[in-house]
């Protein structure tokens, strides 16, 4: 039962992250996210809270967890940038 919890909650909480721009499409014309948009965001979101889970428990060193959970932010960050507004010009960003 202890191996399932952690994964059940940090499914739970990028559920719950998803239903922002869910609820925003409802409310208002100016949020437009396509299923793809969902799939996307939501392949992020969980490669970026597993990634964060595994650091926290095979880190034993503090700074190191930090540095690592803070590199991964930053990685997921720039990566959600060049999707949305391609920063960078990348390929992935359609530009």
């Amino acid at each position: 039962m202890l191996t399932l919890r952690r994964p059940l909650i940090i499914l739970s909480i990028i559920a719950l992250l998803l239903l922002i721009p869910f609820i925003g499409m409802q409310i208002s014309n100016e949020v437009h996210w396509s299923v793809f948009d969902f799939v996307v965001a939501g392949g992020m979101l969980t490669i970026t809270g597993f990634a964060i889970d595994f650091v926290i428990r095979k880190t034993k060193s503090v700074n190191r967890r930090f540095l690592l959970i803070a590199a991964i932010a930053l990685l997921f960050l720039l990566i959600w940038v060049e999707i949305a507004v391609g920063l960078f010009g990348s390929p992935i960003a359609g530009s």
